[in-house]
């Protein structure tokens, strides 16, 4: 018998005293009798009774093995997220959620009492009192309300950039091509500008030569790039891509008071762009991924990752995007990390990814057409073996319902429980937006990050060599009049002028950028000039 057992097999003699129950809902209730820290979820629901005696907790231990919130629109998923995230922080556990429609703000404000919160806490044996938690908010690029997150394109890098763009597989491995040549030309790629000028310069005819050296990448599909890019900036979201870049271990921050710190990403502003919020919230998980260090099985995760509308990041995803991110969620894991993806049924989600999600909670599921049906009795396949009907069952639930299962304390799955959810303590709903610019400013982190940065990089390197071609081509059609002007002048007069080295000599053997003074005065190499000077220039 294990040390657990004991305890386990006292609270299921509890649980029985209690209620006169069935022995199936006495064994569910004793598969989530656990000793250790854990998220309160709610009661077990049993024949229509809410059971507030028979807690369904999942322990902080094994968050970080990743789980799954899922449930048609309306179901109470936010809801969810939003109970799990204040218990997380109450247990010093930093966070990171997406607000998409904006009413999660509401977390850094206490909630408000009514009927229907105290009908809620009494069937379930709640304590209910309103409490804010500490927040960070944060918007993509400067884009609508919160502190700018920004990365620079190198570090955004070219999968993740290629899944933004909407590029095809050939497409992408030719961008990962231009990405190698920037590097190895020391033209470092900040924001989209840099980007787009190396682009623009590899298919004029100044760069026709490099890029035929880099093989593989015809001028069609380079153009492809730089249209694609183009029109990405088009669209305002140019200025996710600059400086100064955020480091996403500020994520990972715990307030004064021991609580995790909530990061709310705010997306209503882009969430018009899916495939954009989601790409980036994969590059901050990569990113984590990269920068920390392995520390194995933990009392609690360091973080805990909530990717709302996750099926938006694998929609006509490349096999080699699907590749890096089952990647990353396996192995994350062992850095103490949990990912919690949000989306409406499982089968969003690849099987590799799902096969990884060791904890659910399956909100209510519709079954109005013979797909949803479908989809319905697949949902109902993954849960292990229950007591319940779960295809009755999932489209019966109410909202603030939900079936769980979990990963026990000793990392065995727990019973199937249909629960009723506890109420969040913070505000359901916005904060004012007064409240939240004000919150936003008063940030240790704005200052650092509020105003964008633009400093020298391949855009300004390129543009300089150029200016520099044209001066020299200049310089030396100059020179090559003022010799035929010197053979009218006194041979000593002429001797000054061949002593003096030449100006365009010094510019013209720079390298790579002889070629681009061959083609200036191109009808390409002005549109080149018109894109590179302002015509498109990235949101600050």
């Amino acid at each position: 018998m294990t040390a657990q057992e004991p305890v386990r097999e006292a609270a299921f003699e509890e649980i029985g005293r209690a209620a006169a129950l069935p022995r199936p809902a006495l064994e569910i209730a004793a598969g989530y009798a656990l000793t250790g820290p854990a998220l309160d979820l709610g009661a077990l629901v049993w024949d229509g009774r809410c059971l507030p005696d028979a807690r369904i907790r999942v322990p902080l231990s094994v968050l970080n093995r990743h789980g799954l919130v899922a449930g048609a629109t309306g179901t109470g998923k936010t809801r969810t997220i939003q109970l799990m995230a204040e218990q997380l922080s109450a247990n010093g556990v930093p966070v990171l959620l997406a607000d998409i429609k904006g009413d999660v703000s509401g977390m850094s404000a206490p909630g408000k009492d009514s009927d229907a919160v105290r009908e809620r806490a009494g069937q379930i044996g709640q304590a209910w009192a309103g409490q804010g938690f500490p927040c960070e908010f944060y918007g993509l690029g400067g884009i609508g309300p919160g502190i700018p997150l920004r990365a620079t394109v190198t570090d955004f890098g070219p999968l993740l950039l290629s899944k933004v763009l909407q590029l095809n597989r050939t497409q992408e491995q030719s961008l990962a091509l231009i990405f190698h040549y920037a590097d190895s030309k020391g033209l470092e790629l900040v924001d989209l500008k840099d980007l787009r000028a190396v682009v623009a310069f590899l298919v004029s005819g100044a760069g026709a030569s490099e890029l035929r050296s880099l093989g593989g990448i015809s001028t069609a599909t380079a153009g492809v790039i730089l249209r694609s890019i183009t029109a990405f900036e088009q669209q305002g979201a140019g200025g996710l891509f600059g400086e100064p870049a955020f480091d996403t271990a500020e994520l990972l921050r715990t307030a004064p008071d021991g609580r995790g710190l909530v990061s709310v990403l705010e997306l209503p502003a882009v969430q018009d762009k899916p495939q954009l919020f989601s790409t980036f919230l994969m590059w901050l998980l990569a990113d984590l991924f990269h920068d920390l260090p392995e520390v194995g099985d933990v009392e609690k995760p360091g973080l805990v990752f909530f990717f709302d509308e996750a099926h938006l990041l694998f929609d006509g995803a490349s096999k080699a995007f699907l590749e890096s991110v089952t990647r990353t969620v396996r192995l994350i894991r062992s850095k103490g990390v949990g990912i919690f993806f949000v989306t409406q049924t499982p089968k969003d989600l690849p099987v590799d990814v799902l096969a990884q999600l060791g904890n659910r909670v399956q909100h209510a599921q519709r079954a109005f057409t013979p797909d949803d049906a479908k989809a319905l009795r697949a949902t109902a396949k993954t849960f292990p073996k229950s007591p319940y009907d779960l295809e009755e069952v999932l489209t019966g639930l109410g909202t603030g319902e939900a079936v769980i299962t979990v990963l026990s304390d000793r990392g065995a799955p727990t019973p199937v429980a249909v629960t009723r959810l506890r109420a969040p303590q913070s505000l359901v709903g916005p904060i004012e937006a007064g409240a939240l610019d004000a919150a936003v400013k008063a940030s240790p982190l704005y200052g650092r990050y509020a105003e964008a940065v633009d400093r020298s990089s391949a855009y300004e390197k390129l543009t300089a060599e150029q200016q520099a071609a044209e001066a020299a081509a200049e310089l030396a059609a100059r020179e090559v009049q003022e010799a035929q002007e010197a053979e009218r002048v006194p041979k000593a007069s002429r001797a000054s002028h061949q002593r003096e080295e030449s100006l365009a000599e010094q510019v013209l053997g720079s390298g790579i950028f002889t070629s681009l003074a061959r083609s200036v005065g191109t009808q390409l190499g002005r549109e080149i000039s018109r894109s590179l000077f302002g015509t498109a220039r990235r949101r600050r």
